[in-house]
């Protein structure tokens, strides 16, 4: 499925001089910047009728007509996947993500993915990019993603993640005992080696966690982090940087550290802990229509829970 859209819009002498994706991105506001240069450069959105280039400098009242085609995102399946619905009105959604679940389709995980279940959740939102998909957790993290169920609204979202005013905090468990919070500024880029993972390389592209110290175990520590960008594994990488690795995490993580002493059943958990312990707690941002700022919360799922009563036990016992 397919749909048109076209649109004429006159450049006003506010824009003269401007470069034709810069003022065609402000006059076509529903759409992102990516999406309007691509246009440009296939003639999709033109200048007085005439193909020109995304760079070409405007004087001042031409006509820019959009007449340009979307593809639905009909390439996947619609599937009844239950959906821990936090928020929700008529241009976006908040979930709270269970673990997992893979959020979009991709080798070897072909279906039973958060798109598929967007799908069917709400049809109509296959008419937008991703099916409305603005950043994405680990298959394994748990916690909040927010959702556009229109194309202006995903746009505005993009946005906001691009300028960096979304808030994004995260609770995490890791392996060792940070004396205090720390910001770590690292590039993170693909692993040199190893595609399938990323890493801390001078060619990477800028990342900035912050974390604090929750509380304090005999060899781990729950901490929270904010961040500041959204490179692919960023904490996990960054807190491994750190030399203080996530529990359980397979691609980071390394061995379980144990206590000395510990009880059995500590133990059994955090060797067996079966993903990384990472869970998206705090969500804030603005509106894309109203502007006013919303802020969301989910609490920890129960598997992080047993694991820091663990945790907790074993300092009290160990006193």
């Amino acid at each position: 499925m397919s749909r048109i859209v076209e649109d004429t819009q006159r450049v006003p002498a506010t824009l003269a001089g401007a470069r034709l994706d810069q003022a065609a991105a402000e006059l076509f506001g529903d759409y992102s910047r990516e999406r309007i240069k691509a246009w440009i450069n296939a003639g999709e959105l033109t200048v007085d009728g005439a193909q020109a280039k995304p760079k070409a400098k405007l004087h001042g009242d031409e006509i820019l007509a959009l007449q340009a085609t979307i593809e639905d995102d009909t390439r996947f399946e619609a599937q009844d996947i239950a959906l821990d619905i936090v928020y929700e009105d008529d241009t976006l959604l908040v979930i709270n993500k269970a673990a997992g679940m893979v959020v979009h389709p991709a080798a070897g995980n072909p279906d039973g993915t958060l798109l598929n279940a967007l799908l069917h959740h709400h049809p109509a939102i296959a008419e937008v990019p991703r099916a409305g998909i603005v950043h994405r957790l680990d298959k394994d993290t748990t916690g909040l993603m927010m959702v556009a169920k229109t194309l202006p609204a995903q746009t505005a979202l993009v946005e906001q993640m691009q300028a960096r005013s979304v808030s994004r905090q995260y609770d995490a468990v890791v392996i060792g005992k940070p004396v205090s919070g720390s910001t770590i500024d690292a590039p993170i880029g693909r692993h040199p080696k190893d595609r399938k993972r990323q890493a801390v390389i001078t060619s990477g592209k800028p990342a900035v966690t912050h974390f604090r110290v929750v509380e304090r175990f005999r060899a781990h520590t729950h901490v929270r982090c904010k961040l500041e960008t959204g490179r692919t594994h960023q904490i996990r990488v960054h807190m491994a940087h750190a030399r203080y690795p996530l529990v359980g995490d397979p691609m980071y993580g390394g061995r379980a550290k144990l206590p000395p002493g510990a009880a059995e059943a500590l133990k059994e958990i955090l060797r067996e802990f079966p993903r990384q312990a990472l869970h998206a707690r705090k969500l804030s941002f603005k509106h894309p229509v109203s502007g006013e700022t919303l802020t969301f919360r989910a609490d920890l799922p129960d598997d992080l829970l047993m694991l820091l009563d663990y945790l907790r036990e074993d300092n009290e016992t160990m006193r």
